[in-house]
């Protein structure tokens, strides 16, 4: 039954998708350009305050959380051309962590909670999750650090890794073990303790990692206990959707690269973009692209339709492994391709592999992706 209804399902790319995908593009192309990004890679923030605060009047930080709390309720199928572009420009922002969580603040949250954070977010207030830790592991509900109950609030124990821009978010949703159960607890920005920056191999990011130990919280922080387990998996399946975009628009504009040296760099008094040996992996990389972006594109569909049926998950998925595979075939063949000057910092190409490295491994590789899917399809 499922796979006929696969089978019988159109790919789909949306009137409103199409004009944010034109919008988001010029606005990439403006704020984003490469001297930029590597600019940006070098000031603490690691991104520009301004070009944020343009995102949020675009609606962007607001577009997937409901009108009642500030938002547009277009979903999240309306956010993937806008992060494919952001992928094309690397530009560096705190946009996809604040979606998500504010995502599941509304998901999961009670009325109490959302009514003072979504519409904070809605108008560019930074928001993250804090999912990570030591184990590296991509199950959401392992949770090493925990939560006990005290009175009238919760006090948190264990440490979180890899939580972007935490140093400047005005909540957190953390993830925490509490009576054996995995749950999920709001943290304000000014309740942390000491963070410490994490290096990692795509620089345009700031992560950072801390420790929970002495922080407590009042118990109506804790989201609804009864909504966790959905809350978790639409944070998996909304954080693939939204990497598999951000890749498709790096190895875009990595093939843009590729093509650009093609057409420029001669041996033997030829251009070497004659030679099949380079020409048949740009067309790989291409038809590649093009694969993983109408399953990116079908999946936004399904996804604002019903995130949770099993269909949905599996076009996600499929999203996911097109995309990570084309991203790091792109990054790799343009780094070889440049021949020696490939394998210096100032090629652009190493921008956009450290890029699909990140993607890659965030919330599982393409090979994960198909190890699932096989449970899911066969």
């Amino acid at each position: 039954m499922l796979m006929e209804t696969l089978a019988n399902r159109n790919i789909a790319f949306s009137d409103e998708q199409a004009m944010m995908l034109d919008a988001a593009k010029r606005f990439v192309a403006d704020k984003s350009p490469t001297d930029k990004v590597r600019a940006l890679i070098e000031e603490e923030a690691g991104f520009d305050s301004a070009v944020w605060a343009e995102c949020a009047a675009l609606g962007w930080t607001g577009m997937a959380l409901e009108e009642a709390y500030g938002g547009s309720g277009l979903g999240f199928g309306a956010l993937v051309p806008v992060v494919e572009q952001m992928g094309r420009g690397l530009m560096a922002t705190p946009l996809v962590p604040t979606v998500l969580a504010g995502a599941v603040i509304q998901l999961a949250g009670t009325d109490a909670q959302k009514t003072p954070y979504l519409p904070k977010i809605a108008e560019g207030g930074v928001a993250t999750l804090a999912l990570g830790e030591r184990d590296g592991g991509w199950g959401l509900a392992d949770c090493a650090a925990s939560v006990t109950r005290d009175g009238d609030t919760v006090k948190l124990s264990g440490a979180k890794v890899l939580v972007e821009h935490a140093n400047i978010a005005d909540v957190i949703v953390v993830s925490v073990t509490l009576d054996g159960k995995t749950a999920l607890v709001l943290v304000e920005g000014g309740e942390l303790g000491d963070l410490t920056r994490e290096t990692v191999i795509d620089e345009t990011r700031r992560v950072f990692r801390f420790s929970l130990d002495g922080i407590s919280v009042p118990a109506d922080r804790l989201l609804d206990p009864a909504k966790t387990a959905d809350a978790l998996r639409f944070i998996e399946l909304a954080s693939c959707m939204l990497c598999a975009a951000d890749a498709l628009g790096g190895a875009d504009s990595c093939l843009a690269v590729i093509v650009e040296y093609l057409n420029t760099r001669k041996q033997f008094g030829k251009l070497i973009g004659a030679y099949q040996a380079l020409k048949h992996p740009a067309a790989e990389i291409l038809t590649g692209i093009e694969q993983g972006r109408s399953l990116l594109y079908h999946a936004a569909t399904l996804f604002d339709e019903d995130w949770a049926t099993p269909a949905t998950e599996i076009a996600v998925r499929m999203a996911k492994a097109a995309a990570d595979d084309v991203a790091i075939f792109a990054g790799d063949r343009a780094i070889q391709f440049h021949g020696g000057f490939g394998f210096t910092y100032e090629c652009d190409a190493q921008l956009y592999r450290r890029r699909s490295i990140w993607n890659g491994a965030h919330f599982g590789d393409a090979a994960h992706q198909k190890e699932k899917l096989a449970d899911l399809l066969f």
